[in-house]
């Protein structure tokens, strides 16, 4: 093995810091040091699938197919529209959820623990109604498992297609419990401990879910007017075109999502298999070799 030269070193640094700063902030150095060195019990050993999938640069795309499904359900969307300041300070929802993911995944127990205390106690406060007047409140149970499965759904999916080392069957079902630890922690019932399970829940929302108005606004926000760098622009089109591709065909319908399956095969998902292999080189240690 070689040593990457002294010029790819410092291109993988630069790219590698400004990747990582964008999502977890200015102070993501100093809290991934905590994380990780804070000794104590963790809630996930080192073996657990959770650590591959959350520690992998599918999770760009998983995170971005996730808030594309979670936004049809009407009252969870609805929720968001009104209190998460998501198109005001979107680099700044994106970092406080990284923070969640990192301390939960990879933190000592208690820290863990506070961060899903802390995130009940804004669901607690989270509450109104629809335009259509239907009350909507975020500590719902409910609602909370809609989030939950939705999310560990477009993560396992981006993993098993984009991952540098996708799971094996069951890998994925310990992925789905290990998720499931988090969810009642946060107040999710019985939350799904296996993929068949996953698959049932999921079904049993899908009478309730529909593209609102603020559902397909978020989506063109997302995926067309992202406030990202000129420079970034190409490679965050990448990632976006295949967080659609990963959504069930009558979502990509519902918030108008124009596919094309074709395409998909021949260049979106390859295109998204090369930007998500730059993301994880950027963000390799240094003292990875080439």
């Amino acid at each position: 093995m070689r040593l990457l030269p002294a010029g790819g070193l410092a291109l993988r640094e630069r790219l590698g810091n400004g990747i990582f700063v964008r999502v977890a902030g200015p102070d993501g150095p100093e809290r991934r040091a905590r994380i990780h060195g804070t000794p104590g019990p963790r809630w996930f050993g080192p073996e657990r699938p959770i650590r591959r999938v959350h520690g992998d640069a599918s999770m760009f795309i998983g995170g971005l197919s996730a808030l594309l499904i979670q936004s049809l359900h009407p009252l969870a969307m609805a929720a968001v529209a009104a209190h998460s300041g998501f198109r005001g300070d979107p680099w700044g929802r994106l970092q406080r959820t990284s923070a969640f993911l990192a301390v939960t995944t990879y933190g000592p127990a208690e820290s863990a623990r506070e961060a899903c205390d802390r995130v009940g106690a804004v669901h607690a406060t989270v509450r109104g109604k629809t335009s259509e007047g239907q009350a909507y409140h975020a500590a719902d149970p409910h609602l909370l498992c809609w989030v939950h499965v939705a999310e560990v759904d477009s993560f396992l999916r981006a993993h098993q297609r984009y991952g540098a080392h996708p799971l094996d069957d069951e890998g994925c079902d310990a992925y789905v419990a290990d998720m499931a630890h988090i969810a009642a922690a946060l107040g999710v019932p019985d939350p799904p401990t296996n993929r068949g399970e996953l698959a049932e829940r999921l079904a049993a929302y899908r009478g309730e879910l529909r593209a609102t108005r603020q559902a397909r606004s978020a989506a063109r926000f997302l995926l067309l007017n992202p406030p990202v760098p000129l420079l970034a622009r190409v490679p965050y089109g990448v990632i976006a075109a295949n967080a659609v591709s990963l959504l069930p065909a009558w979502a990509s319908r519902a918030l108008w999502l124009p596919r094309v399956p074709p395409a998909e095969a021949l260049c979106v998902r390859p295109l998204g298999s090369a930007v998500t292999c730059g993301i994880r080189w950027a963000l390799a240690p240094a003292r990875q070799t080439a």
